[in-house]
């Protein structure tokens, strides 16, 4: 009996340690979200760098479409890489397999504003040893030109509408508004009077609107959903959720166009309203920030900056801002406090070629014309 039970114990550590074995060695048994090293090596040889990056430097800033000098020094004469692979925003810009270590971005790749990734692996004996990433930012390529303005016409505008969204459409104004109370409604634009209205559910604070293959979508702040509605009827046909908070709306083409109070603009398809891309908007300096209710007009987005009297015109390809409008004293009322009831409002007759612009509880819509 003891003899069995000596062997039982040696099978079982046996079998122990060949389980202990292949666990450790990051084959079956490797937890999941490990990082798993396609050849192990001893180590000795894995605390061993074999690159750096000299160049570009962590928040580097670079122009729109210009070269990326990515800058590499192996880390020992004799741990010399077979190759480097970089990697710019997941894409493969190429490879270098010698000395010099330099690789120029090609001015194809940097094609959008934004937040970049520059990763590079090193590779030693064909397998991937080393990776080193990078942060890069990318700004406009161009200083916005500053428009003014000229009223063309005033209309009335109800003073009890907190304007979050706005469209034209077949000569109607559809108007979201938000705070107590919010609402989606069909507005007669020469006198401004409501034909049609639509209240939410007195827990959502509605926002932006925009109009898709005559169906009207609305997105609320922070409640992660919206609605679309027949623009006939005002019937709810959808409801639809996102991740980010509910800012502005537009239509480009067949995508819908969101702002969530940032400086970024998602592009949803709208039948599942599943984001499809991004862009960041920066102008030649900084970041745009706070983007607000937004209008698709002549191949640019127009967006509103809260808290300010501008609207950015954002070209959607690039997410360069193009140039900035400043509507600074379009409404001269004393009765109405700007600093509180800010500007927000665009909408484009499409058809007529004219641009309406309003605010948060604002007595008048104006028609405008830009001036340079």
């Amino acid at each position: 009996m003891k003899n069995n039970y000596m062997r039982y114990l040696l099978s079982l550590f046996t079998i122990l340690l060949i389980i202990w074995t292949i666990s450790c060695s990051g084959r079956p048994g490797q937890k999941t979200g490990q990082e798993i090293n396609p050849d192990p090596i001893s180590p000795g040889d894995e605390e061993v760098q074999l690159i750096s990056i000299i160049s570009p430097s962590e928040n580097s800033e670079f122009r729109l479409g210009s070269q990326i000098q990515v800058v590499i020094t192996p880390r020992g004469s004799g741990n010399l890489p077979d190759s480097v692979v970089i990697f710019f925003n997941g894409s493969r810009a190429g490879s270098v397999k010698s000395s010099p270590w330099e690789f120029p971005v090609a001015p194809l790749l940097n094609t959008t504003t934004g937040r970049k990734s520059l990763r590079v692996i090193a590779y030693r004996n064909g397998k991937a040893r080393t990776t080193v990433t990078r942060s890069v930012l990318i700004l406009s390529n161009i200083v916005p030109k500053r428009n003014g303005y000229r009223i063309i016409n005033t209309f009335p505008h109800d003073r009890n509408a907190f304007t979050q969204g706005l469209f034209y459409y077949d000569g109607l104004l559809y108007e979201g508004t938000g705070e107590t109370g919010s609402n989606l409604r069909e507005v007669e634009l020469s006198t401004g009077r409501i034909l049609r209205q639509l209240n939410l559910d007195p827990s959502l604070f509605g926002e932006g609107i925009t109009l898709y293959q005559d169906r009207i979508y609305q997105v609320t702040w922070t409640s992660q959903v919206g609605f679309v509605y027949d623009r006939s009827t005002f019937r709810q046909i959808n409801k639809i959720y996102y991740q980010t908070q509910g800012w502005g709306l537009t239509t480009l083409d067949d995508k819908i166009v969101m702002s969530d109070g940032t400086n970024t603009l998602y592009f949803i398809d709208p039948e599942m309203f599943n984001v499809v891309s991004r862009r960041e908007v920066y102008d030649n300096e900084k970041k745009v920030d706070q983007l607000n209710e937004l209008e698709y007009i002549n191949g640019e987005i127009w967006a509103n900056i809260w808290n300010t009297d501008l609207i950015a015109r954002i070209d959607p390809g690039s997410g360069k801002v193009i140039a900035y409008i400043d509507l600074q004293g379009i409404l001269n009322d004393p009765q109405v406090d700007t600093r509180e009831n800010v500007l927000n409002g665009i909408a484009y007759d499409k058809d007529n070629k004219r641009i309406f612009v309003t605010g948060k509880n604002w007595p008048r819509l104006f028609e405008i014309k830009i001036t340079e």
